[in-house]
């Protein structure tokens, strides 16, 4: 840890000048005073975009008050870039096992967007590498920093509430496809268009937190995965996914996940139910405002108390997730303890049994490490 009474200001990187890379930039740039922030800071240094134009106006645009960002119109430069110490790489899915391996090859730290690769190969290859060069590697699920999310763990796993028993998250946007480009990131199989990739990370996460990190689950694997798939005709990439997980090791658990990019999503957004009681999680679960905990008077009882979380904070919480990185590299780490490598691996390792199931095979040449069938 460091001792000093000076902030570690980590240096980074921006790959992307695409809307979630926006979101990141305008959260870094927010004063970590106002979320009680006072080890960590951040500094962007470089932008990479297709262009010098682009990255200049991504940088006026979002960071018009920072000194000293330089723009490059190539990634290859930002990686080459002696002030960078860690990268994010907000492109499309089936870009990131590319830009990851460029910037580790570079000696770079790297925050990756979800879904993280295209699949759970291209995402084994990427850590091992990251291991040999000692460099920290951590997939960007930012909902896991969320102090709603800390908050909700604690109360969920304290004991009150017994095991978990069965889950129900959907994440799911009318995106309109009939009217979008073919080109579009949801509908082109070559960026892994379509819901599973895109929208399917937070229902999983869900399951990820309240199944698998469950204490009584003891870090078991899902014991199945089953998953059902509706391909949109324009494109055959899948409009709305369905899948659910076992965990029957420990637990007798089960999550029933969803995802569709042709409706709006569900009302309910998580729900997590346990022999004593319930957890409610306000949509939209990616970012919720609130969760609502329902206690039991007994095993399968009448809710007799109720209680509601409320959280609010500067930014659009994409900060949490920069400060868990700086932490980790100012500390030596190689991944998150909270959402470490293994919960990485397996959430790929699901989205490819669920394409396996529902036969959404990504173009020739997209997966560039080949996964074993």
């Amino acid at each position: 840890m460091s001792t000093s009474s000076q902030p570690f200001v980590l240096k980074w990187g921006i790959i992307s000048t695409g809307r979630i890379a926006m979101e990141f930039v305008k959260d870094l740039l927010v004063d970590p005073k106002t979320r009680n922030t006072t080890d960590v800071a951040h500094k962007i240094v470089a932008v990479g975009s297709r262009s010098v134009e682009s990255a200049q106006k991504f940088i006026s645009e979002y960071a018009p008050n920072e000194e000293g960002i330089k723009a490059y119109s190539t990634y290859a430069e930002v990686y080459a870039d002696p002030n960078v110490e860690a990268v994010y790489i907000g492109t499309p899915h089936t870009l990131h096992y590319e830009n990851a391996l460029a910037a580790l090859e570079a000696g770079k730290h790297v925050l990756c967007e979800k879904a993280t690769t295209s699949n759970a190969a291209e995402l084994k290859a990427l850590l091992k590498l990251a291991k040999e060069k000692k460099l920290f590697f951590m997939e960007a699920l930012w909902t896991r920093f969320h102090p709603l999310t800390l908050e909700l763990k604690r109360i969920a796993e304290e004991g009150t509430l017994g095991d978990p028993v069965v889950l129900h998250a959907d994440l799911s946007a009318d995106f309109h496809i009939e009217n979008l480009p073919l080109t579009h990131r949801m509908l082109d199989p070559k960026l892994g268009g379509g819901a599973l990739l895109d929208l399917g990370p937070y229902p999983l996460f869900w399951a990820m937190l309240a199944l698998y990190e469950h204490p009584s689950n003891k870090n078991a694997r899902p014991s199945s995965i089953t998953g059902s798939i509706i391909k949109t005709p324009i494109t055959g990439v899948d409009a709305s996914t369905s899948f659910t997980l076992n965990f029957t090791e420990h637990l007798r658990a089960q999550a029933i996940l969803s995802c569709s990019m042709t409706v709006p999503s569900a009302h309910f957004g998580a729900t997590i139910r346990y022999k004593n009681g319930n957890v409610l999680v306000k949509a939209p679960i990616y970012r919720p405002p609130a969760f609502t905990v329902q206690y039991y008077d007994k095993p399968g009882g009448d809710v007799v108390r109720e209680e509601t979380k409320a959280f609010k904070y500067v930014g659009g919480g994409w900060h949490y997730e920069a400060d868990e990185v700086a932490r980790c590299i100012r500390d030596g780490k190689l991944e998150s303890d909270l959402w470490g490598h293994e919960k990485s691996i397996i959430m790929m390792e699901v989205f490819d049994e669920v394409r396996r199931q529902g036969q959404y095979v990504l173009p020739e040449g997209v997966e560039k490490v080949e996964r074993v069938q």
